[in-house]
């Protein structure tokens, strides 16, 4: 074998050697729950905007908060307080629903379709 095939060669072998360990290393890292949520605190919906801005609501124990982001960081924009079951149902109202809420507006009668 030339040189230049066995410098190949160890190269492949050295690159699926890391590759397999690093597969392992996340296995194992998902297996022991890192990464995953812990607490009081959970994503309930997310509204992207655009590339770089969203709102998010965030639930906190039992309140509810309507933030925004964006590249200058994140930003409060309002609050809900109390149980708010219906967002955890697996049919959670309408984003723009929750938002109009928190924002003092209410959601217009006979408008359910329209953006």
């Amino acid at each position: 074998m030339s040189p230049l095939a066995t410098y190949l060669m160890e190269t492949a072998v050295t690159l699926v050697a890391i590759v397999a360990l690093a597969v392992l290393v996340l296995y194992g890292a998902r297996r022991l729950g890192v990464g995953r949520p812990a607490g009081p605190l959970r994503l309930v919906g997310r509204l992207p905007l655009d590339g770089r801005r969203a709102i998010y609501l965030v639930r906190v124990e039992k309140r509810v908060l309507v933030l925004g982001a964006s590249e200058a960081g994140l930003h409060k924009l309002g609050e809900l307080e109390g149980e708010h079951s219906e967002l955890d149902a697996p049919e959670s109202p309408a984003f723009r629903e929750v938002l109009a809420r928190v924002m003092g507006k209410r959601k217009p009668s006979g408008d359910e379709d329209a953006a």
